[in-house]
């Protein structure tokens, strides 16, 4: 049985090294939450599916044949004849801002139905993310159906919320209904409260394991029905480009999910697989192979409050 299977939109990303001029310069690259998660758990040796819609243009063939070529399983990915594979331009505005901008009204993605949720197929945890609902009514829909369906041992949710797609209150009204399905939730210290007033504590409370993401401060966890956290520093590094960092942390934390690692050793993985990923240009271009992963060491520290 395929380890983990993802489902949601991956886009082509234009990205900029400065604000947007013209004539200036974009050099293309790939980016998707889910896509971004499905070849950091590949490389660290999972197997792995990812399903979605693509247009039928180049973008989506580079999208297949790079997802296949990170040994992804794309037998569930569906080419869209009639709509385009989605775009997204990141224009660095500062060395720590970068401005985003989506267009993806019409895209193959946005076109994702309850229709699609038959490719998901069996596997060990299903992992999505609060983007895909964002896409359209369908999609949240297929969202809907996917994660209620049962059938499978652990249901991943992380919130990644974007706010040139919805609104807080939209994200909300339409996430908050997905919790009595879901095991393990995953965001960042302003997401989590769109689930549960109380954020991570309230979640954790009502025996939902809680990851809050907290950037360069690193990460903490509320294991099911926990009344404290358990926090572990980030790695010092110098950071190239942090676009995908969220998810390349997703990435680790679900392989040691797979291989029951305690949730301290869950957190220091994914820190690790997030280090290494803000360390190179790119979404996924500095996942971590399994061989590379001891090559970057973390302090023992560990807070637990």
């Amino acid at each position: 049985m395929i380890d983990v299977v993802t489902f949601g939109e991956t886009m082509v990303s234009l990205r900029s090294a400065g604000p947007l001029t013209v004539p200036g310069t974009l050099t293309a690259r790939i980016a998707g939450a889910e896509s971004t998660v499905a070849i950091g758990l590949a490389r660290l040796g999972h197997e792995v599916r990812w399903v979605s819609r693509v247009g039928d243009d180049a973008y989506g063939s580079v999208l297949l044949r790079t997802l296949r070529g990170e040994r992804v399983d794309v037998s569930g990915v569906e080419v869209d004849p009639a709509r385009p594979t989605g775009l997204m331009i990141a224009a660095a505005r500062t060395a720590d801002t970068t401005a985003v901008t989506y267009y993806l009204a019409g895209s193959a993605a946005s076109a994702i139905s309850r229709a699609d949720v038959a490719r998901l197929g069996p596997a060990r945890i299903l992992h999505v993310s609060g983007i895909t609902p964002a896409l359209s009514a369908s999609a949240a829909e297929a969202l809907r159906v996917a994660v209620g369906s049962g059938g499978y041992s652990l249901v991943s949710l992380d919130v990644n919320f974007r706010s040139r797609l919805w609104s807080r209150e939209q994200a909300a009204a339409t996430l908050r209904p997905l919790l009595p399905h879901l095991s393990l939730v995953i965001g960042s210290e302003d997401e989590l409260p769109l689930l549960a007033g109380g954020g991570a504590a309230e979640l954790a409370a009502d025996g939902l394991e809680v990851v809050e993401k907290r950037g360069a401060r690193g990460a903490a966890v509320w294991p099911a029905s926990a009344a404290e956290a358990i926090e572990v520093p980030a790695i010092p590094v110098t950071a190239i480009d942090v676009l995908g960092a969220g998810d390349a942390f997703t990435a680790g934390y679900l392989s040691g999910v797979l291989e029951d690692l305690s949730p301290v050793q869950r957190l220091v993985r994914g820190t690790k697989v997030a280090a290494f990923c803000v360390s190179t240009a790119g979404d996924y271009e500095g996942l971590p192979t399994r061989a590379e992963m001891d090559g970057l060491q973390l302090s023992e520290v560990v807070t637990l409050r």
